[in-house]
């Protein structure tokens, strides 16, 4: 393909521009895109696309991938959680509805362990501000705050990099004054994987009612003794974090990022049973203490919320 073809498609493929992209290391992204048109309106927790062609260049080191003439010619997509760095650069609570770019929060996959490797991952970590992409219109997405009222306490646990969205429901409770206890729990293996560690440092020292836990499985300091999330619940740890029991009347439990530690239980095909997958995942855990996950397909809003397209 020639250097006319790849300008001409980027012409007629990309809507959006990065503002601005942190390497927080070499694995991990936090990249901010203002889209060529104003964004819709959305709610925090939601999810859009990105995409850029396959004609982009992949990062050295990720998996061979083998593209007919017109597979060259496509975009490839994800979907993304939308993130929010909640601080401006002034340090202050961010007005993030006026700046008119979103915020994703990215780790690299270099072997996807399926039969395609991974197309969009190594192809986004060798842009550069000022590059274009697609970015989709349409944001979406039932993972919300809706049910959330001003006496209930919040509970973020996620995996990784589905501490995204927990980012940008978080910034909606303090915009707004959220006055009962928030905790967002993140578990990632290595210390630097904690891309947003030092605003949630930050805003703990502003606001007392807030907690963040990060949890790391890998550095020195956690062999031989692991703490994942569902330990922490089981082991009362959280509890003793959040200094008050977990009361399902008035909690509200969001969960983003690796299924196991979810837990979604499916539908037994023959009695209808549910059927958790094991080890429990924090569903099981929480629903056995009084809570109830929310149920999408018959449309019935539990107290433990979760992202389904992970």
């Amino acid at each position: 393909m020639t250097p006319e073809q790849i300008a001409d498609l980027r012409r007629q493929k990309y809507n959006a521009t990065v503002t601005r992209l942190i390497k927080v290391h070499s694995d991990l992204l936090i990249l901010r895109v203002r889209p060529d048109k104003p964004l819709q309106p959305h709610k925090p927790g939601q999810y859009t696309a990105l995409g850029l062609g396959y004609w982009e260049p992949r990062i050295p080191g990720s998996a061979d991938e083998e593209l007919s003439p017109a597979d060259q010619m496509k975009l490839a997509r994800r979907s993304y959680s939308i993130s929010c760095p909640i601080l401006d650069d002034q340090g202050r609570l961010l007005d993030y509805h006026a700046t008119g770019w979103l915020e994703f929060y990215i780790v690299l996959v270099r072997e996807s362990g399926k039969q395609m490797p991974p197309a969009l991952t190594p192809r986004l970590f060798l842009l550069q501000e000022g590059d274009r992409l697609f970015m989709g219109e349409k944001i979406t997405g039932h993972f919300t705050l809706d049910p959330v009222q001003p006496e209930d306490t919040v509970l973020f646990l996620a995996t990784g990099t589905g501490e995204a969205p927990h980012n940008y429901m978080l910034w909606d409770l303090l915009r707004r004054g959220h006055p009962s206890r928030i905790l967002s729990v993140c578990c990632v293996r290595y210390r630097k994987d904690l891309g947003y560690l030092a605003v949630h440092t930050e805003l703990m020292r502003r606001y007392p009612h807030y907690t963040y836990l990060p949890l790391t499985t890998r550095e020195a300091e956690s062999k031989g003794h692991k703490v994942y999330i569902q330990d922490l619940i089981t082991s009362g740890q959280l509890e003793e974090r959040l200094g008050q029991a977990l009361d399902p009347r008035h909690t509200h439990v969001f969960l983003c990022g690796n299924p196991k530690m979810i837990g979604v239980p499916e539908k037994d095909r023959v009695t209808g049973a549910r059927i958790y997958p094991q080890p429990p995942g924090v569903i099981e855990i929480l629903e056995k203490r009084g809570f109830q996950a929310d149920l999408p397909s018959q449309k019935i809003k539990g107290n433990i919320h979760y992202e389904e397209y992970w």
